[in-house]
């Protein structure tokens, strides 16, 4: 696996790009778009988004070398405002400067955006650039001035750290099924409704995606807080959030993008049937919220030896240990056949 870094809000052209395209879908079945494409980009977009449409980014032909080696599946990273604004997996990758101007016209002697690629999740992020230079192992002055392809360790390293799971993985792990769709059938109905029709309508197909659920954002920024990489294990009860193996000991947390009770409950039901199919014996559980929980909530958690970890600011938790009576107590329960 790659990691893209790309600057994405610096100019005020790149501005502009990025309120047309990554921050909405942009529907390529119509002729307008479709009618650039070679056939086989064409296939390949709608193989990898069924509804017709999908959220894009480029890069110049300067760096065409770099983009060379990016691929289905790739992490994509996107700066600017002297933060990380947001985290992608990349879709389709293709070289076609009439798509890309297209898409972002090139101002008064400005240059074209000649690679393209697709983006099969997208969500947005807030770290501060010092944090993802350190994650990187660049200087924490670094400013991220030009793209970046990131490779081997190095990566694997910010993957890890960020607690990122792609679409392309779950599929390879067998969590979630490629887009059941035939491309060439739809490529086929393509062109014939292109005879009579300026837009090509595709029924959008339901998926379940990690990047999609409001907790990433906070499971990104937790997980660039931590000293130890951050894992997940797949069992017959799911796929957890979070899995830590450090110098305290085992750990697996659950991320819920709300505080309420029932958002709380079902995290907590959620750890206690991971628990006993961890890889390790579990020595905490936690659950990870965006903010403080009620005294009721932070109880059912703490009575199940449960701690609760909550965001108080950017890059900033705080953490609420359940009883360590009580945690002893539990481990047992976790840990059990």
């Amino acid at each position: 696996m790659r990691v893209l870094v790309c600057p994405a809000y610096g100019s005020k052209e790149s501005r502009r790009h990025w309120h047309d395209t990554p921050e909405k879908e942009v529907p390529f079945t119509e002729a307008a778009l479709a009618g650039r494409l070679d056939p086989r980009h064409l296939e390949q977009l709608v193989r990898l988004h069924p509804a017709g449409a999908a959220r894009f980014w480029g890069a110049t032909a300067t760096h065409d070398k770099a983009m060379a080696k990016v691929r289905t599946g790739d992490v994509a990273l996107f700066t600017g405002k002297k933060r990380l604004l947001a985290v992608g997996e990349v879709g389709a990758v293709f070289a076609n400067s009439a798509f890309a101007d297209a898409l972002w016209p090139p101002a008064p002697g400005g240059k074209s955006w000649r690679t393209v690629y697709s983006l099969r999740d997208f969500v947005p992020a807030d770290l501060p650039y010092e944090v993802l230079a350190e994650l990187i192992g660049y200087s924490k002055t670094y400013g991220f001035p030009g793209q970046l392809v990131l490779e081997g360790g190095r990566a694997q390293a910010v993957v890890e750290r960020l607690g990122v799971t792609t679409r392309t993985v779950l599929e390879q792990l067998g969590v979630e099924e490629p887009p059941a769709l035939d491309p060439a059938a739809v490529t086929q109905q393509l062109e014939l409704e292109r005879q009579h029709t300026a837009t090509v309508s595709f029924e959008r197909v339901t998926a379940t995606t990690l990047y999609r659920r409001e907790e990433q954002p906070l499971v990104i920024e937790f997980c660039a807080t931590l000293s130890v990489p951050a894992r997940r294990f797949r069992s017959s009860a799911g796929l957890c959030d979070i899995y830590l193996e450090g110098p305290d000991g085992v750990e697996v947390i659950e991320a819920k993008g709300r505080t309420g009770h029932a958002y709380v409950r079902e995290a907590l039901s959620q750890l206690l049937d991971y628990a006993p199919h961890s890889p390790l014996p579990v020595d905490r559980l936690a659950v990870l919220v965006p903010g403080p929980v009620d005294e009721r909530e932070l109880s059912l958690l703490h009575r199940y030896g449960v701690d609760c970890i909550h965001r108080t600011a950017p890059g900033a938790f705080h953490r609420a240990p359940a009883p360590d009576h009580v945690r002893r107590r539990m481990r047992e329960l976790w840990t059990a056949d």
